[in-house]
């Protein structure tokens, strides 16, 4: 195992808390949140604290994902549903909800008019993908446990004036989840798909409907990319902040390696100096 390899198993030892002590992991966070970077650290320790799975995953994921949600300015709490670090196996990986779409869409200021909602059996009647005109009759009622929407309608209407509407049925949302979704793709919904399948479903339609077809700021953007699992995209309004596991891993060994320099004693320090001076005398003798 080569010197590198050994410092990264070293800090995926480290708990989240540990890393997120070290200064160039601290000053990515100070970088992007300012004076709410301490209040964001805190809020992703206790996270992390209470679920286990999450525990299971290298530190060194969490805090990479954790920079994604900094990034983009989303709480990580997630009975907010703003923005979600999923564990799968040993790897975290964020996960933004349809509130965070919702708030970066919001943010741009462009929107008059924004909505996403599911429909039920009772409610529906029809829908033109042509003409984007839906029979839909809104019943609204406190909804059985058991009682699956049959398809999830999202919409915006733009200050310009500009409109859409995006409609898919339950099925296309389960296909969805099928193909794309990392360690969901069971015929049967796993982890959060499991707990909050309408909450994940809104989402599908609401990120298809912004990102297809509304205006592509800069947060939206960085937002399908991270949804899309990448994280390496630079923004200078973010500071030059590369939220990837890599450059998290890096900063960590950095790190380790400057706080392994002042754990050395200082005996060794001066032999070494001393080892240095000898060496030089030597050499200069042999000279003469």
């Amino acid at each position: 195992m080569s010197n590198t390899q050994q410092q990264i198993a070293k800090t995926n030892s480290y708990s989240v808390k540990e890393l997120t002590d070290m200064e160039s992991v601290k000053k990515k966070f100070d970088d992007v949140l300012g004076k709410r970077a301490p209040q964001f650290i805190t809020s992703l320790i206790n996270i992390v604290n209470s679920d286990r799975n999450l525990q299971k995953a290298t530190s060194s994921s969490v805090v990479a994902s954790a920079l994604v949600a900094a990034s983009l300015n989303l709480p990580i709490n997630p009975s907010l549903g703003y923005m979600y670090i999923i564990p799968y196996g040993h790897t975290a990986t964020p996960q933004i909800g349809y509130k965070g779409y919702i708030q970066l869409a919001q943010r741009s200021g462009q929107y008059e008019q924004l909505n996403a909602i599911p429909v039920y059996d009772d409610e529906f009647k029809a829908w033109n993908p042509l003409t984007e005109e839906i029979d839909y009759e809104p019943k609204f009622r406190d909804r059985e446990d058991n009682e699956k929407p049959v398809g999830y309608l999202a919409f915006f209407k733009l200050i310009n004036g500009f409109k859409k509407t995006v409609f898919w049925t339950y099925k296309q949302v389960d296909d969805h989840r099928k193909k794309f979704s990392q360690g969901n793709k069971g015929d049967k919904p796993t982890g959060v798909w499991k707990d909050n399948f309408n909450a994940m479903a809104l989402k599908t339609v609401l990120r298809n409907l912004l990102t297809k077809w509304g205006p592509m700021t800069v947060d939206m953007q960085a937002a399908d990319l991270a949804d899309n699992g990448e994280y390496d995209h630079l923004d200078s309004e973010r500071k030059d902040v590369t939220p990837d596991d890599n450059s998290v891993t890096q900063s960590i060994l950095d790190s380790y390696e400057k706080e392994q320099a002042k754990d050395e004693p200082k005996e060794v320090e001066e032999v070494s100096d001393n080892g240095d001076s000898g060496q030089k005398a030597a050499s200069e003798a042999d000279k003469r």
